[in-house]
């Protein structure tokens, strides 16, 4: 296969170059309120996948997720794209059925042997999560991207949810964090194969162990950890659930070489944007670096679930997590009481 850098094709500035959580916001705000008695999780809180009920004990749990490509091997980068999607039905406590793969590729500009791969690391993914990529849909446009629909089903009493966190909860975070400042040097040819080989193999990691997990002890809030980065999408549980956060900044795990590619400015425009977005409900330690501010906001793809777990449940939970091999079983902070939604990091 010809040696092509699919990272030099993305033009994006941010880590799947998602649209920021204030314009989205702004956006679904002024749409019509949604009537079908059906819908159990839609757009009010901003979850990781919608939910609608389909019988009185049963319900659907459909997410769709795509981006440019963040890694050059295209093998890669499709397994990246497939975890990721998948992600989304694991965070809400649910159990993959099927995928339907998402795609768009220069005809013209790379062959189709690339394409192929993609697709392949996709399938080959999907397959490890136990589920098949059953069809599609594909354009040709000058930016590849490729990604999944992806539906599952969950029983509505074990829906996850992001806005049932409560007062006193543990929060724990299951890999860790940083994919979206080296993806920035892989982008600009500046990080090293080992950075890359750490980040490919988190990106890549199922979050499906991690959630049956938390669905056996009975965890009732979590998030999966993406584009808005850890602070934004803990934020997001914050708000949905009328609660505050206190976050230990050593506890949380990074990646190796994250804080050297953040020190010499690798810094994603969607890491910016995130912590441009949460700041003003951040309360930061006067010990907290700049890079450690960027590295909490960065602008993750396929990243772990963030649990929230009531504090008698924790050892269960930790030792359901460790046995499912997950990257980090790490505790990171707690959930306290404060209706202005605000995270304290120290």
């Amino acid at each position: 296969m010809d040696k092509i850098r699919l990272t030099s094709l993305s033009h994006g500035s941010g880590c799947g170059c998602k649209i920021g959580r204030e314009d989205l916001s702004l956006i679904i705000e002024h749409l019509p309120a949604m009537k079908d008695s059906n819908i159990i999780v839609g757009t009010a809180t901003a979850d990781d996948a919608a939910v609608y009920k389909i019988d009185d004990k049963r319900a659907l749990v459909q997410t769709v997720d795509f981006f440019t490509p963040i890694v050059d091997d295209p093998y890669e980068y499709g397994q990246i794209a497939a975890a990721n999607a998948i992600s989304d039905i694991y965070a809400m406590g649910g159990r993959p059925l099927f995928a339907l793969s998402i795609i768009s590729f220069p005809t013209d500009k790379l062959p189709m042997s690339i394409l192929e791969e993609i697709i392949k690391g996709g399938v080959d993914k999907a397959r490890e999560a136990g589920i098949e990529i059953i069809g599609g849909h594909s354009i040709d446009d000058p930016e590849p991207k490729y990604g999944l629909c992806v539906t599952g089903i969950v029983e509505q009493d074990k829906v996850v949810r992001n806005d049932r966190a409560r007062v006193g909860d543990l929060l724990i975070l299951t890999k860790p964090i940083g994919t979206g400042i080296i993806s920035k040097a892989i982008k600009t040819g500046d990080a090293s194969d080992d950075h890359i080989k750490e980040a490919v193999r988190v990106m890549t990691f199922l979050n499906k162990g991690a959630s049956e997990a938390m669905v056996e002890v009975g965890v009732k809030a979590a998030t999966d950890v993406t584009g808005f980065g850890l602070l934004g999408h803990l934020y997001g549980m914050l708000k949905g659930s009328g609660v505050g956060a206190k976050i230990k900044s050593s506890s949380i795990p990074i990646i190796q070489g994250v804080y050297s590619y953040a020190k010499k400015g690798f810094i994603p425009g969607g890491t910016k944007d995130n912590l441009a977005f949460v700041e003003k409900n951040v309360i930061w330690d006067d010990s907290i670096s700049q890079e450690t501010q960027y590295i909490l906001s960065d602008a993750q793809t396929s990243g772990g679930l963030l649990i929230s777990c009531p504090k008698g449940k924790k050892e269960t939970l930790v030792d359901l997590l460790n046995e499912a091999g997950c990257l980090a079983v790490a505790e990171i902070g707690e959930v306290v009481d404060d209706k202005e939604n605000r995270i304290w990091v120290n």
